[in-house]
């Protein structure tokens, strides 16, 4: 009997495992998610037990296929992404040494800064900034440093995704979507950048990295027919190379081509695009060689607080529009969407600079710090709302510039997470960027482009590109109103000039904090 042809994706995040089964057009026929638990041992740590992952992962697929009603045949290949950079350390039967550290994590700090302060070419992949205490030499550094038995017991080293991989086909292999972003791999430079982590007093750990760096899309092997069982599965469907949740999140957009850009709109901004030739420069991170499509060269810029600042914003000073909303029946951030709606451009004279967790691009500088000026009496709450709104646009505007300086020039810009759900603030985008905002079918761009991705392992496409243009569709567009755009030129001029008038007073604060408020006038 034959069935239809499905696939099967995983997105293994920071906080559950989300399963889905698509059909080769892309469309949704089951989903499910099961949470699991992070522990903060300490301020700063982040842990998790890869048993919770694999008791999530199972639970989420089993109910995903239930609920898709497809028959287990039906299913012809699958595929994972994760967070990353978590790390896991292993012994030579492939069992985990340590709890992995989670991506969040950033008890390295003082070997991020160390291992920045070297200076070697390798940094350029983050812009020859500063080196977060996130990423993967800096967590192997520390543990080195930190728990030297564990170290030296360990044989493998791998992210999150590559340990699913393994278990699900008995193979361990590193994507070269999360080494070329995270780890420093560049496959045009030789691979490995061996002296690099010599420098950084790691060198051995590169022989304990999976020996094999694969393309996503590469089938891995076949399920295991034990795991199979265990996930109500056919044994043997081909497991495809997956990568990193976010930047795969480009394929579940569709932003596979020059000229086009993804923005995954969050607590955070982060924006990614593809261009034709590598480039480097402070403020930018990457490019990343073959991160997506082989030849090609992904570039990521971003703004560290976006929503996150609407949030705060919320929860701190919008107990009057809560109060309100909460007797219509809506939310508190709907009812100021619908004020902040009646307002013109420029909120009545008010500027937000949105560094409330520094700056990402273009400016790399961590200890940069929010304001909002232009206050008056008249100003109420809709008018500072529709500014941050307004103020966060700039910044991505700001970051644009800055990419375009580069060689990506951005046509549109098209959009996902919970940026999504504003229509007002979708299109105070479009109008200060002067860019269309495209949304898609399937707001879960992340778990499609792992769908996208178990596709071509599948065989159901032939390639990366081929499989995004039929598997993603967009639903509306955006346009932007030149009026507006007009409009909003006077204030984004005035957002540039804010950093650079006063980022040396925002310094200053930051540092007088930093020594206890010690510090000596004068």
């Amino acid at each position: 009997m034959n069935h239809p042809s499905h696939v099967l994706a995983v997105d293994a995040g920071t906080e559950s495992a989300r399963a889905a089964v698509f059909d080769a057009d892309g469309n949704v026929v089951g989903m499910a998610t099961e949470p699991y638990p992070t522990r903060f041992p300490k301020p700063g740590w982040a842990e998790q037990d890869p048993g919770d992952w694999w008791r999530a992962f199972v639970v989420a697929v089993r109910k995903a296929v239930a609920a898709s009603g497809v028959h287990r045949d039906s299913i012809l290949g699958l595929s994972v992404d994760a967070t990353s950079c978590t790390v896991v350390l292993m012994d030579e039967r492939h069992r985990v040494l340590r709890p992995p550290l989670l991506w969040m994590d950033v008890r390295a700090t003082d070997q991020a800064k160390r291992i920045a302060a070297t200076g070697h070419d390798a940094l350029k992949y983050n812009g020859h900034g500063g080196v977060s205490a996130e990423w993967m030499p800096c967590k192997l550094l520390w543990v080195k440093e930190n728990e030297p038995q564990v170290y030296r017991a360990a044989r493998h080293f791998c992210e999150y995704v590559d340990w699913l991989t393994l278990k699900l086909t008995g193979r361990l292999t590193a994507s070269v979507n999360t080494t070329t972003v995270r780890w420093y791999y560049s496959r045009p430079d030789g691979g490995w950048p061996r002296g690099f982590y010599d420098q950084i007093g790691i060198g051995d750990a590169v022989d304990k990295f999976p020996a094999e760096v694969l393309d996503i899309g590469v089938v891995v092997g076949g399920l295991r027919p034990e795991v199979a069982n265990e996930l109500g599965l056919k044994t043997g469907i081909p497991v495809a190379e997956g990568g990193t949740d976010g930047v795969i999140a480009m394929l579940g957009l569709n932003v596979v081509a020059p000229g086009h850009v993804a923005l995954i709109g969050g607590s955070s901004h982060v924006l990614l695009a593809c261009v034709p030739q590598p480039v480097h420069r402070r403020g930018v991170f990457g490019t990343y060689p073959d991160a997506l499509v082989p030849g090609s060269h992904v570039l990521e810029g971003g703004q560290g607080s976006t929503g996150s600042v609407l949030n705060w914003f919320v929860r701190n000073f919008g107990a009057k529009a809560e109060a309100v909303a909460n007797k219509r029946g809506v939310s508190a951030f709907d009812h100021l969407n619908e004020q902040a709606a009646q307002l013109s451009p420029g909120s009545n004279g008010l500027v937000v600079l949105e560094h409330w967790q520094g700056n990402r691009s273009p400016y790399a500088d961590s200890e940069s710090r929010g304001v909002i000026w232009g206050l008056s009496l008249s100003h109420e709450a809709p008018h500072i709302y529709r500014a941050i709104m307004e103020g966060i646009a700039y910044g991505t505007r700001n970051s644009l510039l800055n990419l375009a300086q580069v060689g990506c020039h951005a046509r549109d810009i098209t959009v996902c997470g919970g940026l999504a759900k504003s229509r007002l603030w979708l299109q105070i985008h479009a109008d200060v960027c002067n860019l269309p905002i495209l949304l898609t079918q399937v707001p879960d761009a992340t778990v499609l482009g792992t769908a996208i991705i178990a596709s071509v392992g599948a065989g159901l496409h032939p390639s990366i590109p081929v499989a995004a243009a039929r598997m993603v569709k967009v639903v509306d567009k955006i346009e932007p109103n030149l009026d507006n755009h007009h409009a909003y030129k006077f204030y984004f001029d005035r957002y540039v000039q804010t950093y650079e008038r006063m980022n040396d007073l925002l310094h200053e604060v930051v540092r007088h904090q930093s020594a206890g408020g010690s510090m000596v006038d004068g």
